[in-house]
């Protein structure tokens, strides 16, 4: 099995109304890469965040009592904290330069994912914008896809990735917020091992381990490749959805 990632050259800076799956195909093209069935196309939440129109400026947040007093605790804009409010279900954990939040997708995370980095908009100080994570990722996703299906005709997967930290260990890693047509989960209980050992709770977060390696490829910072061509995913592709990793709060050990 050979899995081969491949950067997308040639993506402009996205700006709100952008049709993201023909600036994928134009780049495809300029690599030279003709999509077969099974392949994937792995793209940044930010670059699907600018084309939705997903920002805001900081200037137009008047914020609530309550984002007050979560501003001192945090030490953090109080317009942003609004915002981030907003954004979650439910505030989780805070310290000063951190607030940890369910976000209204149903995930824990850093701030509801709304960050400051890579955001250019016209009019306004960057330090003003920023981008907020698309209301629906898997709608998202799939709306590329079957543009693309509509362009090419080629049956391949979508994944949407965002940087997410991890609870027990240090460093950001790339993480799936958007799925369409690929398994976000494979479950391999009842597969046997190589002593013929059945496994009894082994569930593969696929589309994570997909996630992370594709950001390996994208960069954090000035990069500028916000898309990666993946082929030879291990698994079948299938219809799938952010749902299947959110573990439920009744088996959440942690919160």
């Amino acid at each position: 099995m050979t899995l081969t990632i491949t950067p997308l050259p040639q993506i402009p800076l996205i700006f709100p109304g952008d049709n993201l799956a023909d600036l994928l195909i134009t780049s495809l093209q300029t690599a030279r890469i003709t999509l077969e069935d099974g392949d994937i196309l792995v793209v940044t939440q930010k670059i699907v965040s600018k084309a939705e129109g997903r920002l805001v400026n900081l200037a137009t947040i008047t914020p609530s009592k309550e984002a007050l007093e979560l501003a001192k605790k945090s030490e953090k804009d109080p317009r942003l904290v609004e915002i981030i409010l907003q954004e979650s279900n439910e505030v989780l954990r805070v310290r000063p330069g951190t607030i940890i939040v369910e976000h209204k997708l149903g995930f824990i995370c850093a701030s509801a994912g709304i960050d400051h980095s890579n955001v250019r908009v016209e009019g306004g100080t960057p330090e003003n914008w920023v981008s907020l994570l698309p209301e629906n990722p898997d709608n998202s996703a799939l709306e590329i896809r079957r543009r693309i299906k509509v362009s090419t005709g080629a049956r391949i997967g979508v994944l949407i990735i965002d940087s997410h930290g991890r609870a027990w260990r240090l460093g950001t890693i790339g993480t799936a917020i958007g799925i369409s047509g690929l398994p976000a989960i494979v479950d391999e209980r009842g597969w046997q091992d190589l002593y013929g050992y059945r496994l009894k709770i082994t569930m593969v977060a696929a589309a994570d381990e997909l996630a992370g390696a594709a950001a390996l490829v994208m960069g954090e910072a000035a990069e500028g490749i916000p898309a990666v061509h993946v082929r030879g995913f291990p698994h079948p592709l299938r219809e799938g959805s952010l749902k299947e990793l959110i573990r439920p709060k009744g088996n959440d050990l942690f919160r």
